[in-house]
């Protein structure tokens, strides 16, 4: 009669065990996530600045041509021919300095 006792007894302490072992995991995950962001942000510190779009300053130059040829007959029809679409963008992109103050 004890034995049967002592074995459901040995079987609760190992389920309460492994449930406090696994509440600590998802309640530690929180500072595990933080710590793991913390590393990748001070990894990409070293790297540099990064991409600003405050500190990039750009000229273009778009000129679009076209060739239209449109003939008329006599009932009031018109036939367009295109004989030439063309684009050109030229232009240029500078990033200026960055500036860091620690």
């Amino acid at each position: 009669m004890f034995c049967v006792k002592k074995r459901g007894q040995t079987t609760l302490e190992v389920v309460i065990l492994i449930g406090f072992v696994v509440a600590a995991l998802i309640a530690m995950g929180v500072y595990i996530k933080r710590g793991m962001q913390g590393r990748l942000r001070e990894s990409a510190d070293q790297i540099g600045e990064q991409y600003s779009a405050g500190n990039t300053t750009s000229t273009y130059t778009t000129t679009t041509g076209m060739t239209q040829v449109e003939n008329m007959t006599a009932g009031g029809g018109v036939t367009t021919d295109i004989r030439r679409n063309e684009q050109r963008k030229s232009g240029n992109e500078q990033v200026s300095d960055f500036t860091t103050e620690k």
